[in-house]
C-alpha cells in the first residue's frame, strides 16, 4: 500500500508525535497517501511542492528576528494547504526548542497535520522511510499487474475467452465491467446483475452514443446520480474508428491506479481482438447469407434450409414477407450485428443477407417489429412485400423492392407494399422521374392560385377524388356546386384540355400523385 502519514506516524523508529489533536482534522486525513517527503525552512516553500508532499523543516522562518507571529503562522499554513501537501514536520533542538505554539495553532485552525520531529531522528531517515515505503508500493503494484494480467490472459484461452476475460478483469479490481455489443445491446457483464437501473441505463444510452459517433473514444460519467449510490464509470470504445465494435464499461474502483489501469489497456487489447475475430468469423457468415439468399430468390429453397436449420436455425415458416433496406458503409457492421443478434433470438425464424448494397430480410408475417427497428436504430428506409407462400418469394422481392424505392422518396420509414399496391398502378408514376412532366403539367393552376389566390390544385383533386361528381365534392369544400363547376372550367381553360373524357382525368390524376 501507497504510505500514508499515519503509517509514518506508526513507524516506532521515527518517534514522532502528532501535535494537532486527530479528531479534529478532516476526515482522512491521516490516511491521506503521501508521494514524497521535503525539507526546506523557506517562509513560501509552495514553489518546490506538490500534493501529496511532506514538509520537514527545522523552524528558521519561525524566529523572532524573522517577524513570525500568529499572522505569519495563519498564512504559512494557509499556503501550505493551498497546496495540498498530507502533513508538516517540526525538527526540534536543531534552531529551537520545542514547536512554535502559533504554528501548531494555525495547523490546528486549519486542519493540516502537524508532527514534531525529535532531534535523534534526522530528516534523511523520514524520507528515505518514505521512499522505501513507495518502492515497495511500486513492487508490489506490478507484481499485482504481472499476476493480473497472467489471470486474464489464462481466462482469455478458455473456451467462452471472452466472457471469462471481463469476469476475471471485475474479479482483479473488484468493480462491475460490461460489455455493449456494436447494436448497443449490453451483451455480457460481471458480475451479472450487479449494475441496476437507471445507472445500467444512463451506461448502455452513453455507449450508444459513442458507437453512432464511430469514433474511437472514452468517456467518463456519474451512473445514478439521482439514486442514493451515484457511481463512477470509464467507457472505452472497442476497435478502430469508423468499425466500432463495442463499449467496455468498468466501474469505479480504488485499484484502477496506473497499475490498474495497465491490466484495463490489455484486457482493452484482448477484448478488441476476440471482436476483431468475430467480425473475420461475421465476414465468412457474410458470405455464406449472400449465398444461399441467391438461391432463397431464386427458388431453391432446399439448400438455404439444411444450411439454416444447421448455423442458426430453421427458416421463416410460409407465408412470409420480404424487407429490404438499403446498407450504407457506415452502418453495415452494426446493422449486422443487430440482426445476428435477432436471429439468434428468435432461434432462426428469421433471415437474411446482402444483396450488393441493400439488405434483403425474410420474415415470418407477423414478424414486422424488426423493419421498425431497422428504420428507427440506423434512420433507413425499408420496404416491406405483402405475406406470400415459399413459392412466391421471387415476387415478394420485387414488391419489397419497390416499396424501398418509395420509402427513398419520402425519407427514412418503412412502407409496405400494401400501401401503395391499395392506390393502383397510377401510383407507381409517382416518382422522381415522373414528377418534373407532373409539375409542368399543374404550372398552369399553381400560377393561377399563386397570382389570384385561389386553390385551384387542391379543387381539382377534391373533384377527381370524387369521380368527378360536383354535388360531393361541393359538400366536403364547402362551397355551391354552381361556384364549383365554375372552378373546373377555369381549370380546363387554363390547362387547355376537356376533363369531360376519362383520359384526360387519369392523366391529370397522374400528375397530382406525382407531386404528392
Amino acid at each position: 500500500m501507497q504510505p500514508t502519514v499515519q503509517t509514518l506516524l506508526d513507524r516506532p523508529e521515527l518517534a514522532l508525535t502528532l501535535l494537532t489533536p486527530a479528531d479534529r482534522l478532516g476526515a482522512g486525513a491521516l490516511a491521506a497517501p503521501v508521494t514524497w517527503a521535503h525539507s526546506s525552512d523557506l517562509p513560501d516553500p509552495t514553489p518546490f511542492l506538490d500534493a501529496g508532499h511532506v514538509l520537514l523543516t527545522t523552524g528558521t522562518q519561525f524566529e523572532a528576528d524573522a517577524g513570525a507571529g500568529a499572522e505569519f503562522a495563519d498564512a504559512y499554513v494557509g499556503r501550505l494547504r493551498a497546496t495540498g501537501i498530507a502533513a508538516l514536520g517540526f525538527g526540534t533542538e536543531v534552531i529551537r526548542a520545542g514547536t512554535p505554539e502559533a504554528l501548531v495553532a494555525a495547523c490546528d485552525a486549519q486542519g493540516l497535520p502537524l508532527f514534531e520531529v525529535p532531534y535523534p531522528t534526522p530528516f534523511i531517515a523520514i524520507v528515505r522511510t518514505v521512499a522505501d515505503l513507495l518502492a515497495e508500493d511500486a513492487y508490489a503494484r506490478h507484481t499485482w499487474a504481472l499476476a493480473a494480467q497472467r489471470a486474464i490472459s489464462l481466462a482469455a484461452l478458455r473456451p467462452d475467452g471472452l466472457s471469462a476475460t471481463l469476469a476475471e478483469l471485475s474479479n482483479r479490481i473488484g468493480a462491475w465491467v460490461g460489455l455493449i455489443d456494436a447494436t448497443g445491446s449490453l451483451d455480457r457483464e460481471a458480475p451479472a446483475g450487479e449494475l441496476g437501473q437507471p445507472a445500467l441505463g444512463e451506461v448502455v444510452g452513453e455507449a450508444r452514443s459513442m458507437l453512432r459517433r464511430g469514433q474511437r473514444a472514452s468517456r467518463t460519467l456519474v451512473a445514478g446520480e439521482s439514486t442514493d449510490h451515484p457511481q463512477r464509470m470509464t467507457l472505452q470504445t472497442l476497435g478502430g474508428g469508423g468499425a466500432l465494435r463495442g463499449v467496455l464499461a468498468i466501474g469505479d474502483s480504488a485499484e484502477l491506479d496506473q497499475a490498474g489501469r495497465e491490466v484495463v489497456t490489455s484486457v482493452i487489447a484482448l477484448a478488441g481482438l476476440a471482436l476483431e475475430q468475430n467480425r473475420d468469423l461475421d465476414r465468412a457468415r457474410g458470405h455464406l447469407r449472400s449465398g444461399l439468399l441467391r438461391g432463397i430468390l431464386a427458388g431453391d429453397m432446399s439448400l438455404a434450409e439444411r444450411v439454416s436449420a444447421e448455423m442458426w436455425g430453421p427458416l421463416p415458416a410460409a407465408p412470409v414477407r420480404i424487407a429490404v433496406t438499403d446498407a450504407p458503409a457506415e452502418h453495415v457492421d452494426r446493422l449486422t450485428e443487430l440482426l445476428e443478434l435477432r436471429v439468434d433470438e428468435r432461434g432462426g425464424r428469421l433471415f437474411f443477407g446482402r444483396d450488393e448494397e441493400r439488405v434483403v430480410l425474410v420474415l415470418e408475417e407477423g414478424d414486422a417489429a424488426i423493419a421498425d427497428e431497422l428504420a428507427a436504430e440506423f434512420e433507413l428506409p425499408v420496404g416491406v412485400s405483402d405475406p406470400v407462400a415459399a413459392d412466391g418469394i421471387a415476387r415478394a422481392h420485387e414488391q419489397a423492392m419497390r416499396a424501398l424505392e418509395r420509402a427513398r422518396e419520402s425519407g427514412a420509414g418503412v412502407v409496405a407494399f400494401e400501401e401503395i399496391s391499395r392506390q393502383g398502378v397510377l401510383a407507381f408514376l409517382a416518382r422522381t422521374d415522373a414528377r418534373a412532366v407532373a409539375l409542368a403539367t399543374l404550372a398552369p393552376l399553381a400560377e393561377h392560385d399563386a397570382a389570384n389566390g385561389t386553390d385551384l390544385v387542391a379543387t381539382t383533386r377534391a373533384w377527381l377524388e370524387h369521380g368527378g361528381q360536383f354535388d360531393a365534392t361541393a359538400r366536403q369544400l364547402g362551397v355551391h356546386r354552381h361556384t364549383l363547376r365554375s372552378r373546373i372550367a377555369l381549370a380546363e381553360r387554363l390547362l387547355g384540355r376537356d376533363l369531360s373524357g376519362f383520359h384526360a382525368r387519369a392523366d391529370l390524376w397522374a400528375a397530382l400523385l406525382a407531386v404528392g
